[in-house]
């Protein structure tokens, strides 16, 4: 037996999450079909986490043991022709029978992306937030230092969180604007993509944060604001959930394969 490491970019607009669910259209079910019509192994494929319904991810890790002898540099090719056009098989690799995706994973890192214009992108829509809303960036990134370290982010989970721990670790978060699309003379903002990197994620974590940084944008809150969010320990607390468009899982770390 071999176990495969590989990676993952989808648009997750049309799929109910990267997990498996009842309804049977998740990106998961995805790819355990391409990998059965490719071996004819049926097989559970485990993930480096999961994503809600309409995130998207750019190199998301799994792995799977398998008895193939395919060589591992022709999997990427033969399941890309398996797979549906927005689910792309990007790296291959055989690692250790003892790795696994999901406790192996150290680091984290989400994107989240505003569209500051006045008009939506048509061709970028399904990966963008569209807040044609004047937004106070400099504010949104005071109010994401507070953020920083080793919190009980409770106030930024989702109710239906089944955690018995909400305490998690950013270590690092930033916002970047991209002006380049800006018409002169318009009150275009820009694209506003904001970057979080932590040690895990609690359920809608990140939208939950976003939304809540968008009302601080909105000078319906002050960013000091956000520590007593935090502080509190209260879903309530907290501003409303981002819609998950704008979220894509942006990069996994492990220390085993990076060292």
């Amino acid at each position: 037996m071999r176990n495969l490491f590989m990676k993952v970019n989808y648009d997750g607009t049309r799929y109910d999450g990267f997990q498996t669910q009842p309804s049977g259209n998740t990106v998961q079910d995805r790819l355990e079909e391409a990998i059965r019509l490719l071996t004819g192994e049926e097989l559970k494929i485990t993930a480096s986490g999961r994503t809600d319904a309409g995130v998207h991810a750019y190199g998301q890790p799994f792995n799977f043991t398998t008895a193939s002898l395919i060589p591992v540099e022709r999997w990427c090719l033969a399941l890309n022709a398996r797979l549906p056009e927005d689910i792309v098989v990007t790296e291959a690799r055989e690692v250790p029978l003892s790795f696994h995706s999901r406790r192996g994973a150290k680091r984290k890192t989400y994107r989240y992306t505003i569209n500051g214009n006045q008009f939506p992108d048509p061709f970028l829509r399904r990966w963008q937030y569209h807040h044609p809303g004047k937004l106070d960036i400099s504010s949104m990134e005071r109010g994401l230092l507070h953020l920083l370290g080793t919190h009980d982010y409770t106030s930024f989970a989702s109710r239906k969180s089944t955690k018995t721990s909400h305490v998690r670790t950013i270590y690092e978060a930033r916002i970047e604007v991209d002006r380049s699309l800006c018409r002169p003379d318009t009150r275009d903002q820009g694209i506003i993509h904001t970057y979080i990197t932590g040690s895990g994620f609690l359920q809608h974590m990140v939208r939950i944060i976003m939304g809540t940084l968008m009302q601080v944008g909105e000078g319906k809150y002050q960013a000091d604001r956000i520590a007593d969010i935090l502080t509190a320990c209260d879903r309530g607390a907290a501003g409303p959930t981002a819609v998950a468009n704008g979220l894509a899982l942006w990069s996994v770390e492990y220390d085993e394969l990076d060292s």
